[in-house]
C-alpha cells in the first residue's frame, strides 16, 4: 500500500480509502460482511474509512462504528453531512443549526467522540460560506472534528470558500472529495487545478465509474451490476452517452489486457496516478469485491498506458456530463436564470 500526505495536514493516508456507502440497505451488506470488509481493508494497509450520515439513513455509520470498535485510533475516520435526513426541511444543508445537531448524531452512530474529517456532502446554495465555515471552525475548536473538507464542490465554490475563510479568519476546507474516473475526467480542467493551488487533499469517489470499469460491463454481456439495478438509466445502451461509455470500455479493456492488468487495476491506477489525487475511494459490497480492488494498491501505470488512456478519453472530458453533481444551480433550474 502506498501512503501520501493528506493535503497540508501532515496526516499520512493510504492511496486507497474504504468507502462505506454500500454498508447497510443500499448495498444489502450485513454487519458481519461489513466487519469482514473493514478487517481485510485494515490488514491490507488501508487506514481511511469514509462514510456519510445519509448512507442508508445512518445505518452505514452505525455499521462502521461497530466494525472499528477497539481500533479507532488506527483509523482516519471521515464522514459527511448536508444531504437531506428525512422530510423535515431543516434537517439538511450547511447551516450552523443543522451541522451542530447532525455531527452529534453522527458521533453517536459511530460510537466515537470525534471524527478526523468532517465533509460538507454538497454545496448548499442557501447558506453562506461564512455560516458554514464558522460552525465547522467552532466544532473543530471543540475537539469534535480534527479537519473539515468539501465534497463535489464546483471549482469556483472551492475558491470562494478559501477566500471566505481567509477574510473572516476561520479555518478552511483542507480536502475535496470529487467524482473522478477514466470516464469522467472533467475535474482535470477545473477542480484539480484549484485543489493543487490551495493544497487541498483529494479523495476521489467512484473511480470505477459506478461499475462501468469493474470488468463486469462488456459488449454483448447483460449488465447485472448492483448499480445498474438502482440506476438503470445510467446503463441504458439506447442512450448515446452510455453507448459512448461502452465503446470506451471495450477499448480500455484492450489496453488493460496488453498491460497485463485487470480493468479494476487500470481504473484505480489511473486515478491514483494524478499528482493532485491523494486517495481513491473504493466501495466494495462484498469481501470478494474488496480483494479484487486491493490488487490495485501498488499499481503504477507506465507513461505508455496513460497515453493510451488519453487517446480513448481525452483529458478533461466527461463522457456523461449530465451525471455530474457540481453543475451551477442556474443551469438546472430555469427560474434561477430568468429575469
Amino acid at each position: 500500500m502506498q501512503y501520501r500526505t493528506l493535503g497540508r495536514t501532515g496526516v499520512q493516508v493510504s492511496s486507497l480509502a474504504l468507502g462505506a456507502m454500500n454498508f447497510g440497505a443500499i448495498g444489502r451488506t450485513t454487519q458481519d460482511e461489513a466487519t469482514a470488509i473493514v478487517d481485510a481493508a485494515l490488514d491490507a494497509g488501508i487506514n481511511v474509512i469514509d462514510t456519510a450520515d445519509m448512507y442508508s439513513g445512518g445505518q452505514s455509520e452505525e455499521m462502521v462504528g461497530k466494525a472499528i470498535a477497539g481500533r479507532r485510533d488506527d483509523i482516519v475516520l471521515a464522514t459527511k453531512a448536508s444531504m437531506p435526513m428525512g422530510d423535515e426541511r431543516n434537517h439538511q444543508g450547511g447551516s450552523r443549526r443543522w451541522l451542530v445537531t447532525e455531527l452529534d448524531d453522527s458521533l453517536r452512530r459511530l460510537g466515537v467522540d470525534h471524527v478526523d474529517l468532517y465533509q460538507i456532502h454538497r454545496w448548499d446554495p442557501r447558506t453562506s460560506d461564512e455560516e458554514t465555515l464558522s460552525a465547522l471552525t467552532d466544532l473543530q475548536r471543540a475537539g469534535k472534528i480534527r479537519y473539515f473538507g468539501s465534497s463535489t464542490f464546483p471549482a469556483y465554490r472551492l475558491v470562494q470558500a478559501q477566500w471566505a475563510a481567509r477574510e473572516n479568519h476561520l479555518s478552511r476546507y483542507v480536502t475535496e472529495q470529487p467524482s473522478y474516473s477514466i470516464l469522467q475526467r472533467g475535474i482535470e480542467a477545473h477542480v484539480l487545478p484549484v485543489t493543487e493551488e490551495y493544497g487541498l487533499g483529494v479523495l476521489a469517489w467512484s473511480p470505477l465509474a459506478s461499475g462501468w470499469l469493474s470488468g463486469a460491463v462488456r459488449e454483448g454481456r447483460e449488465i447485472t451490476t448492483s448499480r445498474s439495478v438502482l440506476l438503470p438509466q445510467r446503463f441504458d445502451l439506447s442512450l448515446p452517452s452510455n453507448r459512448a461509455r461502452l465503446d470506451a470500455v471495450e477499448r480500455l479493456a484492450g489496453v488493460a489486457d496488453e498491460a497485463g492488468l485487470t480493468m479494476i487495476q487500470l481504473a484505480l491506477g489511473f486515478v491514483t496516478a494524478h499528482p493532485a489525487v491523494t486517495s481513491a475511494i473504493i466501495g466494495p459490497r462484498t469481501p470478494e469485491h474488496l480483494h479484487a480492488q486491493l490488487a490495485a494498491a501498488d499499481i503504477v501505470l507506465s507513461a505508455d498506458v496513460l497515453d493510451a488512456i488519453d487517446a480513448i478519453v481525452a483529458p478533461g472530458v466527461d463522457l456523461a456530463a449530465h451525471e455530474k453533481f457540481d453543475t451551477p444551480p442556474a443551469l438546472l433550474d430555469p427560474s434561477l436564470r430568468r429575469r
